[in-house]
């Protein structure tokens, strides 16, 4: 069975799927960013196959999500750190944590807090317009072709 190649089609939400929408690379991305960034490591707190660990590995270094470094010449071990594409990456999960804390958690609460850094707050993650700095809400944007929209 051959895999649809969302990549080639004119859409960013195929495209981001294409990277990042496989089974397991969102958790991957996730705890890189943590700081678990050994394949053993990562092989360990996820429970995932060592098979499909390294698989989804290459995969995100190849597009340019992870990058491997060396830190063992003997014997040759490496660690994975995000590259700046893979930190824009980290921005879409902060935002799927957003939905998941409101509609999925459960009564004990969120599994996981964030620190905003800049005022030292417990704080979640918000869309806001580049232009005028108003929410963004789904209800208040039209969406119209752009550049590389499929249609002529």
């Amino acid at each position: 069975m051959q895999r649809t190649q969302f990549g080639a089609m004119a859409c960013s939400i195929a495209r981001t799927m294409d990277v990042a929408g496989e089974p397991w690379s969102p958790l991957i991305v996730r705890n890189v960013y943590v700081g678990i960034s050994r394949f053993d490591q990562l092989q360990q707190s996820l429970g995932i196959s060592r098979k499909v660990l390294a698989e989804r590995l290459r995969r995100l270094t190849e597009t340019g999500v992870l990058e491997r470094r060396q830190y063992s010449a003997s014997p040759v071990r490496h660690e994975y750190m995000l590259t700046e594409m893979g930190l824009d990456l980290v921005e879409v999960l902060m935002v799927m944590v957003c939905w998941g804390d409101k509609w999925l958690a459960d009564q004990a609460g969120p599994p996981v807090l964030y620190r905003h850094h800049a005022c030292g707050q417990i704080s979640h993650v918000e869309l806001h317009c580049s232009e005028c700095g108003e929410p963004m809400r789904p209800i208040g944007i039209d969406v119209l072709p752009g550049p590389g929209s499929a249609s002529t």
